[in-house]
């Protein structure tokens, strides 16, 4: 603490991110990074881009990924807006789009980013509790009783849950706030999940928002991006160039088109995710774990006679990392990635010895 800071910085609780810790043989299912690498074609274009031209400024309006991104996605390239990660997006969005006077809503239960930046923004905000079996309840996002959002934001699937909201439900929310930013954080959607960019041409409300961290396995490489309306990528754009002019190098420009352009390869390594993360759901529940449904790369789940703090520290031992929430209403919960075959059984075996004791 410092007589110098702001009152801004006083008033604020970072936020703190999944640990990256240094251990030997370690097996890290914490941070939900994919466990196959990126596409092959990522890691060329990435090289290629290693040349003399790295002392000149990249494309300040990253031209080439907001094409790729938007054929891919039916769009225009005017309706992609892209950052350093889908963090830096989001942090774009609560100053251009969800500050408003009334407040914005979002679950008790999601990412904890999210009161971060209404604390570093100043922007009211209200949760809305998940129902007891922690799915997002719909009619809890529409207008009620002479009250309504500012704006509102939701994770889908949800994290740290996994819970998936049917697209069908999204856009119940997003038609029945039409005078509201809904923004849909679809971090994992790619693993199990109908993404709603395809409303954004029907919806002029609707901001989507995705990231090259979780399913293109490139959370190295820091690269995000939403789509919308013309207005609504207008006003990021405006607080992105009030900012940062230049928010992708030309590394993170270059794996990323590459990493669109290689469709195969995407849906390959999230088929593989997906099938790992059954498999773990199936031997999890045979040794009495109750797994809430994932359609996200990692599970939450909870065992009725073990405390989770206790088997996070178990596992630890076993140089096995998986997170720990100490939050109310789950705090006997544990969220683990899912990764390869061989570390889902790793775990599973290290579970099996520490439940034995």
């Amino acid at each position: 603490m410092s007589r110098f800071w702001s009152a801004v910085v006083h008033g604020l609780t970072p936020y703190v991110p999944g640990e990256q810790p240094k251990l030997d043989q370690l097996v890290k299912l914490n941070t939900n990074e994919h466990p196959y690498g990126p596409s092959p074609r990522a890691l060329e274009a990435i090289h290629a881009a290693t040349n003399d031209t790295l002392r000149l400024y990249p494309d300040p309006n990253a031209d080439a990924l907001k094409a790729a991104l938007a054929r891919r996605h039916g769009l225009q390239p005017a309706q992609i807006f892209v950052g350093n990660g889908s963090d830096e997006v989001l942090a774009h969005a609560f100053m251009a789009l969800l500050k408003h006077g009334q407040p914005l809503w979002f679950p008790d239960i999601t990412y904890s980013f999210y009161p971060v930046y209404c604390g570093l923004y100043g922007v009211p905000h209200q949760t809305i509790p998940l129902a007891d079996d922690y799915t997002l309840r719909t009619e809890d996002y529409l207008p009620r009783d002479g009250q309504q959002a500012g704006a509102i934001i939701f994770p889908n699937p949800n994290a740290p849950t996994g819970r998936l909201l049917p697209l069908a439900e999204v856009e119940r929310i997003v038609a029945g706030n039409p005078d509201a930013v809904v923004l849909v954080d679809e971090a994992y959607v790619d693993f199990g999940g109908d993404s709603a960019i395809p409303l954004v041409d029907k919806y002029p409300n609707l901001l989507v928002v995705h990231t090259f961290s979780k399913s293109r396995s490139l959370a190295g490489l820091r690269v995000g991006f939403a789509a919308g309306h013309l207005a609504l990528i207008e006003g990021l754009e405006r607080v992105k160039n009030s900012f940062n002019s230049y928010p992708l190098g030309k590394l993170a420009l270059a794996g990323a088109v590459a990493s669109v352009e290689d469709e195969a390869y995407f849906q390959d390594s999230c088929r593989k995710v997906i099938a790992t993360r059954e498999t773990l759901v199936g031997q999890l529940s045979a040794l009495g774990f109750q797994v809430l449904p994932s359609a996200a790369n990692f599970i939450f789940a909870r065992h009725p006679e073990r405390d989770a703090a206790q088997l996070a520290a178990a596992l630890r031992e076993r140089a096995i990392i998986v997170r720990h929430f100490k939050q109310a209403r789950i705090d006997q919960f544990l969220r683990i990635t899912v990764g390869t075959d061989a570390q889902c059984s790793t775990l599973v075996q290290a579970l099996q010895e520490i439940l034995a004791t």
